[in-house]
């Protein structure tokens, strides 16, 4: 799957600054969210014809997730797993068995 990793901020609630090399090396793990996930192959092979547009999508979609981990879900990782993309340094690719947690946001208001 491939994940974005979320920085950390640079400030903590107390304002505190935090160096980039400090918070390296005290972090066991990385926060990322889910950008894209494996897929099965589509069931119908779709040939684009010279009057087709982009816009018509005609059921043919990327496939079922087999991954098992919705898009958009934070997840943690360990910060040596998953292969860094070349072009974005904030993306990854990592196998779904190196996932540590899916983790849940919860809103402030809504802790008990």
């Amino acid at each position: 799957m491939l994940v974005r990793v979320i920085k950390d901020p640079d400030r903590l609630d107390s304002g505190l600054f935090l160096p980039e090399g400090a918070k390296e090396n005290a972090r066991q793990a990385l926060l990322g969210e889910v950008v894209e996930v494996a897929r099965t192959m589509p069931k119908v092979a779709y040939e684009f014809g010279p009057d087709d547009d982009d816009d018509d999508d005609d059921g043919a979609g990327f496939g079922a997730n087999v991954s098992g981990i919705p898009l958009g879900a934070k997840v943690l990782f360990g910060k040596a797993r998953g292969l860094a993309v070349p072009w974005d340094d904030s993306l990854r690719v990592v196998d779904v068995r190196y996932l540590l947690a899916i983790v849940d946001e919860i809103p402030e208001d809504e802790i008990q």
